[in-house]
């Protein structure tokens, strides 16, 4: 019997620590996200001039990332298709850009950041972020205030 019980609070501080980690980490996004959406307007940035009136999605990836290759891009195709008129793509190889994945928190690749036509930061998304969900941040961005 005192061997189940061991094994039963072993278990349970095995949980509570996941726990903690997860709620950690969470934490730990929410707060890197902050400070990405946070970030002054890119407007004299080299490379990211920016078109009046259209949305800019800053395109996260690297070269040996499959899911920026085969989900994330065809996503950004199909979302110019639909509404280029209303936004332009910008993709960065954020090994190759430091100082920009830096600025933005870029934790993983495929990463996104939508900004608004003022070239600030309106929503980011680290990791896949599918057609739906880029639609509704434009929207939200282009609706009247």
């Amino acid at each position: 019997m005192p061997d189940t019980l061991i094994r039963l609070v072993i278990l349970a501080l095995v949980f509570i620590l996941v726990a903690a980690l997860v709620q950690a980490g969470r934490l730990f996004v929410a707060r890197q996200k902050r400070l990405a959406l946070a970030v002054a307007p890119t407007e004299h940035t080299p490379g990211l001039e920016f078109a009046p009136g259209k949305v800019r999605i800053l395109a996260f990836g690297s070269t040996n990332c499959r899911q920026c290759h085969v989900l994330q891009q065809p996503a950004l195709r199909r979302l110019q298709t639909l509404r280029g008129d209303e936004i332009d793509v910008v993709e960065i190889d954020a090994p190759g850009s430091p100082e920009l994945a830096r600025r933005y928190r870029i934790l993983t690749v495929p990463s996104t950041v939508v900004l608004n036509p003022a070239g600030e930061a309106h929503a980011i998304n680290y990791g896949f972020a599918n057609l739906h969900k880029l639609q509704k941040q434009i929207d939200a961005v282009l609706a009247p205030a």
